[in-house]
């Protein structure tokens, strides 16, 4: 399970990534914008590290590193990070709303209502819209994307070309916030190059300790109802699905969710094959208890081209109690 809560606060900016396919938008400025950076992300800055300073053999980090997220917290409150709500709960500036199951249907009673926050604090997660609401637990993006000019190098040489400039789109996040990876692992506090575009970060490892209510709210099993709080990625190595194609994992009844989100990620030097994920947040209802946590799922659910998805936190979920669902 779970030992180490990684932090990540930026020293400037941070790189946004303009998402995973060209577009008349994207040739022109970001389209479908993509940040936090995902596991892999972290992953593979272990495996540059410790390569360094031995303190995990490849072989220990390969076979049992396991990380997950992103997530968010606000300074000193690292413990309560913020997880993305679930898609049941629709909260607005004035009101909210709450997706229920009746006569077999997803149904809820103000279909015109959108949700403007997005994540909530993880010790708050089963409680009702309304009352995570009026306990202030909810939270819009911490960052905002800023474009950034940059002059355009020459590839052989370290000066620009005349009038040659690109765009980075760059993320500022806000001064009392960082990022929340959950590890296996612990990395040396310190400054890193983090990112496609090497931005400097501040790392610090905090312990989770075993009486901890979260980590307990991890290893929770999951009856019939569940919700993701990572994007999902499941399938085999050369097609995605929307939950696990296997006689071992549960029918599933219903789901309710966005639409996919692409995926790919890079590893011992080769860019793995671009695949598509369901977007966390994403609503589960089983046609029978699986009575496991996602930390006692199996592996082979999940892609493996080398290093198991799930080792990077695919499909990372919590039980969700949901009205209309016995």
């Amino acid at each position: 399970m779970f030992k180490y809560l990684i932090t990540i606060k930026p020293l400037g900016f941070l790189y946004g990534s303009a998402g995973g396919f060209l577009s008349p938008e994207n040739l022109v400025g970001r389209s479908r914008s993509k940040f936090p950076p995902d596991p892999a992300t972290l992953s593979g800055l272990f495996f540059s590290t410790h390569y360094n300073d031995k303190k995990y053999k490849e072989e220990e980090l390969r076979e049992n590193l396991h990380i997950a997220g992103a997530f968010w917290a606000k300074e000193n409150q690292y413990q309560f990070f913020y997880v993305p709500i679930p898609w049941t709960k629709i909260i607005d500036e004035k009101t909210t709303d709450e997706w229920l199951i009746k006569n077999n249907k997803w149904c809820r009673e103000k279909p015109d209502l959108t949700p403007e926050y997005s994540w909530v604090k993880i010790n708050q997660w089963n409680l009702s819209a309304q009352v995570i609401k009026g306990n202030k637990s909810i939270e819009k993006n911490p960052w905002k994307y800023v474009s950034v000019l940059h002059p355009k190098m020459k590839k052989d040489e370290r000066h620009t070309e005349e009038g040659g400039l690109f765009l980075e789109n760059a993320v500022q996040m806000e001064d009392d916030v960082c990022l929340v990876y959950l590890s296996t692992h612990e990395l040396p506090d310190g400054w890193y190059r983090f990112g496609g575009e090497n931005h400097l970060v501040e790392i610090n490892t905090i312990p989770i300790s075993e009486n901890n209510p979260i980590l307990k709210l991890l290893q929770q099993p999951i009856t019939k109802t569940f919700a993701l709080i990572t994007s999902a990625v499941w399938g085999t190595n050369r097609l995605s699905f929307r939950y696990p194609q296997s006689e071992s994992f549960p029918k599933v009844d219903k789901i309710l969710t966005d639409k996919a989100i692409p995926y790919r990620y890079r590893a011992g030097g080769r860019m793995g094959r671009g695949r598509y994920g369901v977007s966390a947040g994403s609503v589960y209802v089983l046609s029978e208890s699986m009575n496991k946590s996602w930390w006692d799922w199996d592996e082979n659910w999940f892609p493996n081209e080398g290093y198991s998805l799930k080792k990077v936190g695919s499909g990372l979920c919590l039980p969700l109690e949901i009205n209309g669902v016995n």
